[in-house]
């Protein structure tokens, strides 16, 4: 089997198992009874994920440089990374329903990068003269692993969101990692049933589920912030790498390109983000609602400006 046939038949495996992995921490999610259901899927990230370390290390082979060069390359970095930090998310958190947001939008990564594109845009070619040089692993693949770690951060916060939609849950304090409080609930958290001469009294079962939620809730709002808080860092070195690079190749390191105001943006809506976080005020849904436009910059970032194919960074990817 050619190394061609090879990348072929590893990015269509990646797809077809992160669908079925979809699948499967959904249905763990749909039927908690059901534990095999996540750690099936789990089994499934990790194997879509050796099936893209594959196909990237097919393709460096192939091309005799770090494959990160084009769209298609990129893509499936972008998916090996989040799938990578999808592991990160559950070890920090012993929470197997990770996977629930990150394996849908992986998926679709995949079927964007192997399904979408046409033939000539998936084929490896020789690089360009400018991106010859020791700062592409350096500074892209920073990048990269960046935007993948923010994504994840920012899928969880939109978990966040979705866990405690329409309930009155303020969650404080553990951005300073020292444990989170819960403000008491105006609502009685306790199911009201007839007994006997028509009095009511107070079951246990909404008292249950309404700990679990806010556990949840807890967990996803504590789990974003690390996310972020370890993408960010990522961020700015791959922003500085990439200024140190830009002075090497064009001589002024930084020159207000498309892809470097929105590199800027992404920065400042997370370092907002962050800091939102050590105000006692903004906690919650607050910061969680600023990390989800940040998932929306970062793609306007990561392919938006590059279906304007002008710039100092529209190389092979578009036009």
């Amino acid at each position: 089997m050619d190394l061609l046939t090879l990348e072929g038949w590893l990015d269509n495996t990646a797809f077809a198992v992160l669908l079925l992995t979809m699948l499967l921490y959904w249905g763990g999610a749909a039927f908690p009874q059901w534990p095999l259901l996540t750690a099936a899927g789990r089994m499934g990230m990790a194997i879509a994920n050796l099936c893209i370390t594959g196909l990237l290390a097919a393709r460096w082979i192939e091309g005799g440089y770090f494959p990160i060069s084009n769209l298609y390359e990129s893509l499936f970095f972008l998916c090996w990374g989040l799938t990578a930090m999808h592991f990160v998310a559950e070890s920090i958190s012993g929470q197997r329903l990770v996977g629930v947001v990150t394996a849908p939008v992986a998926m679709g990564i995949t079927a964007f990068a192997a399904l979408s594109l046409p033939p000539e845009m998936q084929q490896s070619a020789p690089l360009v003269p400018a991106l010859k040089s020791n700062w592409l692993m350096m500074h892209v693949s920073v990048m990269m692993l960046s935007y993948a770690t923010l994504m994840v951060g920012s899928l969880l916060a939109i978990a966040f969101l979705v866990v405690t939609w329409g309930k009155p849950v303020s969650l404080k304090g553990s951005s300073v990692g020292t444990g989170s409080f819960r403000r008491p609930m105006p609502e009685p958290l306790l199911e009201p049933a007839s007994g006997e001469g028509g009095t009511t009294v107070l079951t246990q079962p909404r008292l249950q589920l309404n700990l679990q939620r806010l556990t949840l809730a807890e967990t996803l709002d504590n789990l974003s912030y690390r996310m972020i808080g370890l993408g960010f860092p990522l961020l700015t070195i791959g922003i500085i790498s990439g200024a140190v690079w830009a002075n090497e190749a064009w001589g002024a390191p930084w020159s207000w390109d498309p892809k470097e105001t929105w590199a800027l943006i992404v920065w400042l809506v997370y370092a907002a983000y962050l800091h939102a976080r050590m105000t006692r005020d903004w906690q919650g849904r607050k910061p969680a609602i600023l990390a989800t436009v940040g998932f929306g910059v970062v793609w306007v970032c990561y392919l938006g400006v590059n279906l304007l194919g002008k710039g100092l960074h529209s190389y092979g990817w578009f036009f």
